[in-house]
């Protein structure tokens, strides 16, 4: 069997190929490739006139396969010029993406079918996949370790568009209960249809993640480890219906998953399932922030906020984490009587509003839940003043991978001779936007709040970017590529940790060096807790 971080490393390499097939498939099949390695070098300006391309998707891409290590991205924020080269990989690698013709039409083909559901058709598709996957895609190792490498990296995308929304379905439809994990089963005690669910179980087996015997089936420990990290893949495969449309967002209307009514349903992401793989990620930085809260409140009742904010609530489950650790961890929760702790959560969609109202009744919290926007926080300190006579400075404002996915304003100043130090590609609605403008849209956000955080801070755990460069140089160390795609062809904005902690003290807050952790601790962080506060 491998070792965990070889099996870690594979899954990193599978959330690669999530986002790599439709990226790659869709710039090869337009001739941006070609190109790019017949002239060996190429300014974004000239390959977006030239192929008729959506400007910002089309960086946003192009730094996707430098992530890869198949390009090479040049950046000058001096005076925002991007030009992209070719590397030793380019011409082998680009000469495999013919292959992923099956897996992206399968991206293509799921859209017809219950996202929850395995079907006959698609399963009919995945089965002829299975097969050629057994034989490598018809692919001949080489006896060159750089071509072998390649050719390894290529089967291990294609095998993370097949592995990954399986998983993703399993996990959210119970299949990794402890019944299942823990005994033998045959497909009929899972599937109604037995006979097409053992085609998966059989690919899952080729792959060595169940044994087989007499038509039973049983995990191995590969299938363990990746049975208990099924969440880990669910964020990059929530964001499939954005990267099936990568024709469209490339080369025809950007806006085509953004044209609905405010209270119809997102069409670039699968939000129940990014909020389960949200949840299931996240326990890790969780710990960080019970700390802070302990500490928080165990000081002098004087001294600490009289309650907490979270934007952002979702469903609620991080405010009743955050009270049980209150109330059982400190001081505070034993004179909850006497000093009664206001909690707020508040979101943009009014769907998670029900649904964290329904379960803070449930657990018996009482919380204010509303409407709010993270990019209007002085309406929100209104509201909460005429409504329920609650001060937003007296409270400690807590999200949880939020600010970088706020609704994007033009800045309305923009700071003079700014030369950002971002390496990241954004875009908004197709449109490219420089580097420096994002830095000067930041700096108007956190300007915004910095009124309302700074007597008890504003508590961040926040996802971030790294230079692809780094990221080429750390295949199957990081999510780093999946990050950026998703992010990127979405209209969120993730920037270096260096950055938001540049940009926070332009706003005069700054991160609290007793707290400020990031994962992993490395070069290679592309999580950070901070608490950004006043001096």
């Amino acid at each position: 069997m491998k070792t965990k971080s070889e099996l870690r490393g594979i899954l990193f390499r599978h959330l690669d190929g999530i986002v790599t097939v439709p990226t790659a498939y869709s710039l090869y099949k337009k001739g941006v490739l070609e190109f790019i390695l017949q002239q060996q070098n190429a300014s974004l300006k000239e390959l977006t006139e030239k192929f008729k391309a959506n400007e910002g998707y089309l960086n946003v891409a192009l730094r996707v396969l430098a992530s890869q290590g198949w390009l090479v991205q040049n950046i000058n924020n001096q005076n925002d010029e991007i030009t992209f080269a070719v590397t030793d990989k380019s011409k082998e690698a680009f000469s495999l993406i013919p292959l992923y013709a099956d897996v992206f039409n399968l991206m293509q083909f799921s859209e017809h079918f219950h996202p929850r559901k395995f079907e006959v058709e698609p399963f009919e598709l995945l089965n002829k996949l299975y097969s050629k996957y057994k034989s490598n895609f018809g692919i001949a190792f080489s006896d060159d370790e750089k071509i072998r490498s390649i050719q390894k990296q290529v089967l291990y995308h294609i095998e993370g568009v097949l592995v990954g929304p399986t998983i993703v379905m399993l996990g959210m439809t119970g299949m990794f209960h402890k019944y299942f994990m823990e005994t033998s089963f045959r497909p009929e005690e899972f599937h109604k249809n037995p006979e097409c669910f053992k085609e998966i179980l059989d690919f899952l087996s080729h792959l060595e993640w169940f044994t087989k015997k007499n038509d039973n089936y049983q995990f191995t420990e590969t299938g363990l480890f990746y049975a208990k990290r099924a969440a880990a893949y669910g964020v990059t495969v929530s964001y499939i219906p954005t990267l099936r449309k990568m024709d469209e967002l490339l080369f025809g209307n950007a806006s085509i998953l953004r044209n609905i009514g405010e209270h119809e349903t997102e069409l670039h992401v699968d939000r129940e399932m990014n909020v389960w793989g949200s949840g299931g990620a996240h326990a890790e930085y969780f710990k960080i922030v019970d700390e802070i809260i302990i500490e928080l409140f165990n000081r002098p009742v004087s001294e600490q906020p009289i309650g907490i904010l979270d934007m952002g609530c979702g469903n609620g489950a991080f405010l009743e984490h955050i009270f049980d650790v209150i109330e059982r961890q400190t001081s505070r929760g034993k004179m909850l009587d006497e000093h009664p702790l206001f909690l707020v959560g508040v979101d943009y969609n009014e769907a998670a509003i029900k649904v964290t109202r329904a379960n803070l009744i449930k657990a018996d919290i009482w919380a204010k839940v509303i409407w709010g926007d993270i990019g209007r926080p002085q309406l929100l300190a209104d509201t909460l003043k005429e409504d329920y006579n609650i001060d937003l400075k007296e409270l400690l404002n807590v999200r949880t991978f939020l600010d970088h996915n706020r609704i994007w304003e033009t800045p309305k100043t923009r700071t003079p001779n700014r030369i950002s130090t971002s390496s990241g590609a954004f875009a908004h609605r197709g449109q490219r936007i420089s580097n420096a403008e994002v830095e000067d849209n930041l700096l108007e956000h956190l300007n915004k709040w910095s009124p309302f955080v700074e007597k008890f801070g504003l508590l961040l755990i926040e996802l971030h970017t790294i230079a692809p460069e780094l990221t080429a140089d750390n295949l199957g160390r990081t999510a780093a590529t999946a990050y950026d795609a998703t992010h990127g062809f979405s209209d969120q904005y993730i920037v270096e940790i260096e950055v938001l902690h540049k940009i926070a003290a332009e706003a005069g807050l700054f991160s609290d060096e007793r707290v400020f952790t990031k994962f992993p601790n490395s070069d290679l962080a592309t999580v950070s807790v901070n608490l950004l506060k006043g001096k």
